[in-house]
């Protein structure tokens, strides 16, 4: 049994109920299963996930909370995001420790040919569908293994992926306040301890709206909404800390942000007046693919014709640079790739830019050899050493170490290597 929760924009009416319920009634519920006896004294861990949370952030504007947590834990000095640095590719390259190519997410839109369907972050119905993921998110391991998992938010957790889904989970819905999403993290680390999560999935999106909105060179607006981050960061550290469990703490961000001026907006229209392909524009890159029967090579000189004299080039995606392995075909046929800080756009919002109706601000998905790119690493805990730095890494390095605190095994075939983060940790934990 799953129990899933809805949100409005009221108050999570839901708390007391619950916490009465299970205290009552746990031992009844389809969660008392003999396996699911992890003791209260095991590792927990909250994933906690900042989207679009610049690795420079911490250091220009000095969150309190934040600057704290560091001092008394663990820094990357960044984390390198898998490639494209986009968000449902990235966070799911974290709770997998599969590179975007391997863990079926190879973009925020892609089109799948075998399954003749179009994926797309706000699709719901595609975003609820656990077929469309690969690999073995935290919160499914996590069950497999006894464990119960809970997510306020995290790409993947609302899909059945595996036929699973965390044993506490809310669909995303955006307008749920964080001091809301806090409350209910610190509730569920108070339910009785054969219904307590000991993995924690919490996501917070305010750096990454005020990046897009502002740019991330705007000094006064990311400041505010990182200082407002800060505080509701601060209440959840505080709650933890009065739980007396032994609670680690790791937070993320999925990627970085760059200023992206109109002037930068590149105008994709031209390439898709052809019914050779289809494109899924997703700004950093655009991914090409053949209708049946059409020639590639007709389709690539006319590609070529029409991005003739503008800042982006065509690659065939066996050739194209920046994926380790091209081998999935929801990869496309071509990719669309401009040049550094510009960024694809149909005209429609390119009027709308000019216009002053749509606020263009700041943009992400470029590769991460730029450090613009690069997103945070922090984790203070029982687990955790104190007060080390250590040199930048591949987020999909955090699976590992996660499995590792929880004592998890970890799956056959990831591309996150354990040895990476390895030396965070004071020993051997979670055994």
């Amino acid at each position: 049994m799953v129990f899933l929760f809805s949100h409005s924009n009221q108050k999570l009416m839901l708390r007391s109920l619950l916490l009465l319920f299970f205290s009552a009634h746990f031992a009844l519920t389809a969660f008392a299963q003999k396996k699911d006896n992890v003791p209260a004294a095991h590792p927990y861990v909250i994933l906690i996930s900042c989207d679009g949370y610049r690795w420079d952030y911490t250091a220009r504007f000095r969150p309190p909370n934040i600057t704290k947590l560091i001092a008394e834990g663990v820094q990357a000095y960044s984390m390198i995001p898998s490639f494209p640095s986009k968000t449902f590719p990235n966070h799911y390259a974290i709770a997998t420790g599969l590179l975007p190519e391997h863990n079926g997410l190879v973009d925020n839109t892609f089109y799948d040919p075998e399954r003749a369907q179009l994926y797309r972050i706000s699709n719901r119905d595609a975003v609820e569908d656990g077929s469309w993921y690969n690999g073995t998110p935290l919160w499914v391991n996590a069950a497999q293994n006894g464990m119960k998992a809970a997510s306020f938010f995290f790409v993947g957790s609302e899909a059945d992926i595996q036929g699973v889904r965390p044993s506490y989970y809310y669909p995303y819905d955006g307008s749920v306040p964080n001091e809301d999403r806090v409350q209910q993290v610190l509730d569920w680390l108070e339910l009785p301890e054969a219904e307590r999560p000991h993995m924690i999935t919490l996501y917070f999106s305010d750096m990454d709206d005020a990046g897009h909105r502002h740019g991330p060179s705007d000094d006064e607006a990311i400041r505010a909404a990182l200082m407002k981050l800060d505080w509701a960061l601060g209440k959840l550290f505080d709650g933890v800390e009065a739980s007396g469990l032994p609670v680690n703490i790791i937070m993320v961000s999925d990627h970085g942000m760059i200023d992206v001026g109109p002037e930068k907006l590149v105008n994709i229209d031209p390439l898709l007046q052809d019914s050779r392909y289809r494109v899924a524009n997703n700004g950093a890159l655009a991914h090409i693919y053949l209708e049946d029967g059409a020639d590639p090579e007709e389709a690539l000189a006319f590609m070529k014709e029409k991005s003739e004299g503008l800042p982006l080039k065509v690659y065939p995606t066996a050739e194209f640079p920046h994926y380790s392995d091209k081998s999935d075909p929801r990869l496309g046929d071509f990719i669309l790739y401009p040049e550094y800080g510009y960024y694809l756009a149909n005209s429609r919002r390119i009027q709308l830019v000019k216009s002053g109706k749509f606020s263009q601000g700041g943009e992400h998905g470029f590769h991460p050899e730029f450090p613009e790119m690069h997103a945070i690493f922090y984790a203070k805990g029982p687990a955790f050493r104190q007060g080390l730095t250590i040199p930048s890494f591949r987020n999909v390095h955090v699976y590992p170490l996660v499995c590792e605190i929880l004592g998890l095994p970890v799956p056959k075939g990831i591309d996150g290597q354990l040895e990476v983060l390895q030396s965070t940790l004071k020993s051997k934990v979670g055994k």
